[in-house]
């Protein structure tokens, strides 16, 4: 389990190949200067629910990976991500299976 740690306030934790995935569509917004929220599901140890933050490129932000091992990323997945964020709001999918693969 990797973490997101944005700001000084929310450590996010994440699946590490969910969140090598999320960096991605992530960063390419950033990085094109377009701000967004992410909003995320909280587990039942948290309580539930969810919790979204306001992402700009002003804000502190950092991914950890618990393995040091590069992740076969998806492309699938990355576009399935960034497109919820040309939506306003990266939410967090289920990785959908590459075409070819089932």
């Amino acid at each position: 389990m990797g973490s997101l740690f944005y700001g000084g306030e929310y450590e996010i934790e994440i699946d590490d190949r969910a969140l090598a995935h999320l960096q991605i569509a992530v960063l390419s917004k950033l990085r094109r200067g377009e701000a967004c929220s992410f909003t995320w599901s909280l587990g039942k140890q948290a309580g539930s629910g969810r919790e979204s933050v306001w992402l700009h490129e002003g804000v502190a932000l950092r991914f950890r990976y618990d393995s040091a091992q590069a992740i076969s990323l998806n492309p699938e997945w990355i576009a399935a991500l960034t497109a919820t964020g040309h939506r306003g709001d990266i939410q967090l999918l289920e990785e959908p299976v590459p075409a070819g693969s089932a």
